[in-house]
């Protein structure tokens, strides 16, 4: 099953000159590679964050699933405990 992503242009356009990371990359990262996910509700809306390795650094990326769609909220370097997480439960 493909899965469709979408986001704010806005905000990618943000992420990338921040940060060095891209939504688009999102479908790469939900390749099936092995992630680490937790749930981050927020207010009506739960959101997921999934930690996996992409292009060599550990990522975050924040996400809900929205009327069909994959919608990527935000995406950000792996902060420690989740890195260690991912480590522990792949290694």
């Amino acid at each position: 099953m493909l899965i469709e992503f979408e986001w704010t242009e806005e905000k990618r356009l943000r992420t990338l000159a921040e940060r060095q990371l891209d939504f688009r990359d999102a479908q790469r990262f939900f390749d099936g590679r092995p992630l680490y996910t937790y749930l981050s509700p927020r207010g009506d809306e739960t959101r997921s964050v999934s930690v996996g390795l992409l292009d060599g650094r550990y990522v975050a990326v924040v996400w809900t699933d929205r009327d069909g769609s994959r919608r990527v909220i935000s995406m950000r370097r792996a902060r420690r405990g989740e890195e260690r997480t991912l480590r522990a439960l792949y290694q």
